[in-house]
């Protein structure tokens, strides 16, 4: 981690966005030391900027101490294009997959080498899951991340197959088994896992197809999570494909009324 000296030549606004991208997933809760030691910020410095972030809603201070994403900043993201249209759009379409099945619904994008969860849908009945809205979780161990690999330049492919993660005893790692997935993904038109992510739990995805002047692409992947012990999986991928064609369409509309 970087020391105090680093420091010296970087702005203001460079330090307070070294604070802030101190959080993650992994991290959601940070303690004044924790924060200046994974932004590489002197103490004092942290201090001071951790009290205007707070003040200004960017960050909340806990009754234990300890440092959060204040609400400031989740109402600014939910602004971004990905979030507010694509969520608008994808929205209904969740519902109904959920009512229909009772199933935890995801919708993600991809952000680099991680699926970026936008919209989930569950409920008491759904077999609880890790990810959230706003979670990045691995394109190779997902359902939807899968869908969104074989969509993917092929850049991002061999970059993901050079270093895979494993995230539990089940998760594919193998670069040569895991490229025959993506094959096997482009060729059938959806994805599955079973106990990659998370233990107890398979997932199936289909790609949500929007079409363009330069043609059709994958704007965004539909998946459902379902406990392990179901054993109507592929039943299921009928279902998400009504699903995503339709949120292909009204991105489409969307896109031809701008």
């Amino acid at each position: 981690m970087a020391g105090g000296g680093t420091t010296a030549g970087r702005s203001v606004t460079a330090r307070a966005l070294a604070v802030l991208g101190a959080f993650d997933s992994t991290a959601p809760r940070l303690t004044l030391s924790e924060i200046a030691e994974r932004s590489g910020t002197p103490l004092s410095t942290a201090h001071r900027l951790l009290g205007e972030l707070t003040g200004w809603g960017a960050l909340h201070r806990r009754p234990d101490g300890r440092y959060e994403i204040g609400r400031r900043l989740w109402d600014l993201g939910l602004l971004a294009p990905v979030q507010l249209e694509l969520r608008q759009v994808a929205a209904p379409f969740l519902l109904d997959v959920h009512t229909a099945t009772r199933d935890t619904v995801h919708l993600a994008v991809r952000e680099g080498r991680s699926a970026l969860y936008v919209e989930r849908v569950s409920g008491r009945e759904s077999v609880p899951v890790v990810s959230q809205v706003g979670s990045r979780l691995p394109l190779h161990a997902t359902g939807v991340g899968k869908v969104l690999l074989a969509a993917a330049p092929d850049d991002v492919v061999e970059a993901v197959l050079r270093a895979p993660t494993r995230e539990t005893r089940h998760t594919v790692v193998e670069p040569a088994r895991l490229r025959r997935e993506v094959a096997e993904v482009r060729r059938r038109g959806y994805a599955r896992t079973a106990e990659e992510m998370s233990l107890g739990t398979l997932s199936v995805a289909v790609p949500v197809w929007v079409e363009r002047p330069a043609g059709p692409a994958v704007a965004a992947a539909l998946g459902i999570v379902v406990p392990s012990h179901r054993r109507d999986l592929l039943r299921l991928v009928p279902v998400l494909e009504v699903a995503a064609r339709g949120i292909g369409r009204e991105l489409a509309r969307a896109d031809a009324f701008r």
